[in-house]
């Protein structure tokens, strides 16, 4: 979705950068070489697992290839069926309503809050039909939705609530844990993420009635899960279902990134609340908007993005960055406006908040070794920009 602007400029300092907490070339070492187990479900992917279950309190956590796959898995388990209804904050990537969309749902397009950025709970309710049967919820940049409201109209009408939390790991809203409000959630394990494996993600389930029919789905449709627990003598097919167990490779990866769990947030909260600090004042100048965290939320530290006035100042404050080395992207685009989403109806106007964003959010670099002479530069270079239009 984000771009680079155009600019012959070498980039040196990126939007993102994987990083590495030290051990994830160990481990992939005894996965390998000592463990001999490279397929699914090893050694490491149960460390994660359990981690994930013991430090986010949910009943089951099952690590899948992308949070696309664990989006995909949470449609089967709530049996989408085609001309059912989904709703969906517009603001997100295309993953979050697509892999609903494959079972047949139509899309309901929510505009999302001008302060937080999430699905804008006031606007709920109105989008609720008698064919509605999921809401998604993203909490975007790690901050939560207000999920007192959600839940509350979500349990009114009786429909079940999916979090995108892809985001928001480790993060809280009133001190509970992001993810574990729904029936089930998502997480991903992307580069881009805080805890990454290059490619990964987990599908987490807080209500256990789910929790064996998503092993199944996850091994292909068969019980192969109750045949290694000793629970059956041979395992079948017995459902649909697809192949998104990751390689304990991956897994391997992940694990020493999950050990390193307080030094990455402490990193990136060290980043994020520099920004904040040093950016103010100009955004106050310049009439940017800065993230806003509310007070009953533990955010993930997950991006930083200013919006500016206008698209063009947007552009431009882009081309600015790129001219200093500097990799300054912009995030979603509408959905509701896309070539597929005007096909289920979405036209301008619709969603003004996410219009807006689209035009006018950029996201600044960061990543767990940007280098504090780094961040110097990205700032610097912010207060010179003097492009405004």
């Amino acid at each position: 979705m984000a771009q680079p602007a155009g600019g012959a400029n070498p980039i040196r300092i990126p939007f993102n950068r994987p990083c590495f907490t030290g051990n994830e070339l160990t481990y992939i070492n005894e996965a390998v070489l000592q463990r001999g187990h490279i397929s699914g479900d090893g050694h490491f992917t149960k460390q994660c697992s359990a981690f994930l279950e013991r430090e986010i309190g949910v009943h089951k956590a099952l690590l899948t290839t992308n949070c696309t796959h664990a989006l995909e898995m949470s449609a089967l388990l709530l049996n989408i069926q085609p001309g059912d209804e989904v709703i969906c904050p517009d603001f997100t990537f295309v993953s979050t309503i697509n892999a609903f969309v494959l079972r047949g749902a139509k899309p309901v397009f929510v505009d999302v809050r001008s302060d937080t950025l999430n699905l804008d709970e006031n606007l709920l309710e109105a989008a609720i039909t008698s064919r509605t049967r999921a809401i998604l919820v993203v909490h975007y940049g790690g901050i939560g939705a207000e999920m007192d409201t959600i839940m509350a109209i979500a349990a009114r009408y009786q429909i079940p609530v999916i979090e995108d939390n892809a985001h928001g790991l480790f993060a809280k809203y009133k001190g509970r844990n992001l993810g574990t409000f729904g029936v089930m959630a998502t997480q991903s394990f992307h580069e881009t993420k805080n805890f990454q494996c290059g490619e990964g993600g987990a599908l987490l389930i807080t209500d256990e009635r789910y929790a064996e029919r998503a092993e199944i789905i996850r091994e292909k449709g068969t019980n192969r899960s109750r045949f290694f627990r000793g629970q059956v003598d041979k395992y079948t097919w017995v459902d649909v279902g697809s192949s998104y167990l990751p390689s304990d490779v991956l897994a391997a990866f992940l694990w020493a990134q999950f050990e390193g769990k307080e030094s990455i947030q402490a990193r990136r909260q060290k980043i994020w609340d520099r920004y904040q600090s040093e950016l103010t004042d100009w955004a106050d100048q310049h009439d940017v908007q800065l993230p806003t965290v509310p007070a009953y939320c533990d955010q993930a530290y997950h991006v930083f993005y200013v919006v500016l006035p206008n698209l063009q100042s947007r552009q431009n404050l882009i081309a600015h960055l790129r001219s200093r080395g500097i990799l300054g992207v912009f995030h979603y685009l509408p959905l509701h406006l896309s070539d597929k989403g005007q096909e289920f109806g979405g036209k301008a106007g619709d969603c003004p908040v996410t219009e807006r964003l689209g035009e006018c959010l950029l996201r600044l670099p960061l990543f767990n070794d940007l280098t504090e002479a780094d961040q110097t530069d990205v700032i610097s270079a912010i207060h010179e920009f003097d492009g405004w239009v």
